[in-house]
């Protein structure tokens, strides 16, 4: 038995961390990792016009590879920290948690609640340069190589190295992503415009004036409106049920609040929640008060308007909702996030604070309004008429899932306890057949379909619940869909995405994964559905830094671990196998690589933006063919061919 004591405890000092494991940081090392740095920068910019000293921030690609983001705050402070005895922007920018939004007397609101961004971007950078600008001086201080500084200090003071107004202050910082550590560190303009036009819409007059010095192209970002402009702007390409957008703004107590939202013909809703202008994807707290006062206002006016009957029973949330788009913003003294991913608001006193500002305002706003008032309880008539008469109909057809023989299909795994139970879906019968003969009986079960499924954003729900590898998802999940969907009834923890490495693999992924956003969207937010990555290759090797030559092999996930594979020394490589599709492993290698949770990797599936997910869904989904098309063409540039 191996010893195990002290020595064996490694402990990482400074921002040695980070660059160990970049993925607890900021996600991934690809490149959503890579733009996550950007807006950590960024938000540091955002808190300080929410505090009130910043009116506009630049943003700079440079031709180089590198990126500039200059706000006009207040400027990092630059002064002798009193426990450290370093400058405070060198704590600031090299020790991580630290920051001036752990108390309550610099930032009244802030998105960033951990002081982990700017040292995190640093570690993660080949070379960082920051610029402050306080008290009519400019300070420089510069790290390289993961935030190692390389300024030297002047009596223990950052050097001072120009002079300049006053007036002129704020924080400036340059930084180069470490190709070492990135798949790729080329940043993509489109991601980067998208998110700040989001950006200004969350932050009404706030300027963004960005540049791209590779192509040219220049553009500020200037959103007067705020949110109101937000909902038109989702909107553009859909037909309205109203030409104004409902716009609520009021406090509650230290909460601020801001909501929009407008009604269109599509036949779902869209509820964007924002707190402290973080997208909070599962919503919270806020979230059910909105919802909640928004049925208990509209039940009110339908039967103030007569548009209800006494004999008739209210509407129900779903009936008032059907077509609504909204952004519900609120700034927060004191956020309580669920999880570090800040996916949903856990505080009591937003949803309270949201019911008491939508129901009073929303009021004032259709008092004066009624048209528009009555076309959308025109529309909730509707759904609701829809709903009744629907009713009978898909009662029928999900009654048929009872009846439906998975059998066929379905490997069933033996234990009955959801908690430690996953299901596999795989593609085709082949591969179906080898993910039965390698899998855990007892805990693993295994679904595989023929086929591609029906693309649902094209469909009705009548229609989806005919499709027999849709209703055989179904039938095996146990949790119903629609009205009847209850998670608590899910026969498993984990539902594991396993398809080929390939273009028709990929499709097939899509398709489920639209399906279970449009319709099973907390398989997703519960965190229950995976994606499977096995292995593209397979490398033989001979270590050369060993007095007897020994050979090996490893399995490689994707193109960038197999350059950093073949650039380290002490091996020869000897043959590297590439494996197109399942069925060329056998059982032994699919278990080890793909199936047994010691060793398999495992790709969750979250929403890190729920405006985007839907645009993008929609875009390559739906039946108009020029959106995509020009999706596509953008993205293709930053493809990697696949031969």
């Amino acid at each position: 038995m191996e010893q195990y004591n002290g020595s064996q405890i490694v402990v990482l000092e400074g921002l040695e961390a980070v660059r160990k494991r970049p993925g607890m940081y900021i996600g991934s090392t690809g490149s959503r990792g890579l733009h996550h740095l950007i807006w950590e920068i960024l938000d540091n910019g955002i808190d300080e016009h929410l505090a009130g000293f910043c009116s506009q921030i630049d943003i700079t690609l440079q031709k180089d590879g590198g990126i500039t983001i200059r706000d006009y705050g207040r400027g990092v402070p630059v002064d002798l920290h009193p426990t450290k005895k370093i400058p405070t922007l060198r704590v600031v920018y090299t020790i991580l948690h630290a920051g001036g939004k752990f108390g309550s007397s610099v930032y009244k609101v802030s998105g960033g609640l951990h002081g982990v961004g700017a040292s995190v971007v640093n570690a993660l950078s080949s070379k960082m340069l920051v610029e402050v600008r306080r008290n009519g001086q400019v300070y420089r201080d510069e790290y390289e190589q993961g935030g190692h500084p390389i300024t030297k200090l002047e009596n223990g003071l950052l050097p001072v190295v120009s002079k300049c107004n006053k007036s002129d202050t704020g924080t400036k910082v340059t930084f180069y992503p470490d190709a070492s550590i990135f798949e790729t560190v080329e940043f993509k303009p489109e991601t980067i415009k998208k998110k700040l036009k989001e950006i200004a819409f969350l932050n009404k007059n706030l300027k963004i004036c960005y540049k791209d010095e590779i192509s040219g192209e220049s553009i500020v970002y200037h959103e007067e409106y705020g949110i109101k402009s937000f909902v038109n702007y989702i909107n553009r390409e859909a037909t309205v049920l109203h030409d104004d957008v409902v716009y609520v703004e009021g406090t509650s107590g230290d909460i601020e609040v801001e909501i929009a939202f407008q009604y269109t013909s599509n036949f779902s809703e869209q509820i964007n929640a924002y707190c402290n202008r973080i997208n909070v994807v599962d919503g919270g707290t806020l979230v059910t008060g909105f919802k909640m006062a928004l049925t208990r206002v509209m039940n009110q006016y339908a039967r103030e308007l007569g548009i209800l009957k006494e004999k008739d029973e209210n509407f129900d949330g779903k009936d008032i909702r059907n077509g609504l788009v909204a952004i519900i913003s609120i700034k927060h003294p004191d956020p309580q996030f669920e999880g570090q991913t800040k996916t949903k608001l856990g505080n009591t006193d937003a949803k309270s604070a949201v019911d008491e500002v939508f129901s009073t305002e929303v009021q004032r706003y259709f008092d004066k309004n009624v048209e528009d008032l009555k076309k959308i309880l025109e529309n909730s008539m509707k759904s609701y008429n829809a709903r009744k008469a629907g009713d009978k109909a898909r009662t029928a057809v999900l009654k048929q899932l009872n009846d439906v023989d998975t059998r066929s299909k379905l490997a069933s795994c033996s234990s009955k306890k959801a908690e430690e139970c996953e299901l596999y879906i795989v593609e085709g019968d082949s591969a179906g057949g080898t993910v039965k003969t390698a899998r855990n009986r007892k805990t693993q079960a295994v679904l595989p379909l023929r086929g591609k499924i029906l693309n649902v954003e094209k469909a009705t729900l009548e229609k989806i619940l005919v499709n027999n590898e849709i209703k055989s998802m179904i039938a095996s999940f146990g949790c119903g869909i629609g009205d009847e969907f209850d998670i608590n009834k899910l026969k498993y923890d984990k539902i594991i995405i396993l398809t080929d490495a390939d273009v028709d693999g990929a499709h097939i992924s899509t398709l489920l994964l639209t399906f279970f956003y449009r319709f099973m969207p907390e398989l997703i937010n519960e965190g229950k559905i995976y994606r499977g990555l096995p292995p593209l290759y397979r490398v033989e090797y001979e270590r050369t830094d060993l007095k007897k030559k020994k050979k090996e092999s490893e399995y490689i996930f994707n193109d960038f671990e197999l350059e950093k594979f073949k650039k380290q020394s002490g091996r020869k490589i000897l043959g590297v196998q590439r494996y197109k599709g399942l069925g060329e492993m056998d059982a032994e290698q699919l278990w080890e690589t793909t199936l047994n949770p010691e060793t398999r990797i495992l790709a969750q599936v979250s929403i890190s933006d729920t405006v985007e997910a839907d645009e993008i869904t929609t875009t390559l989904m739906s039946s108009n063919v020029p959106p995509r098309r020009a999706f596509i063409m953008e993205e293709a540039k930053y493809a990697r061919l696949d031969i």
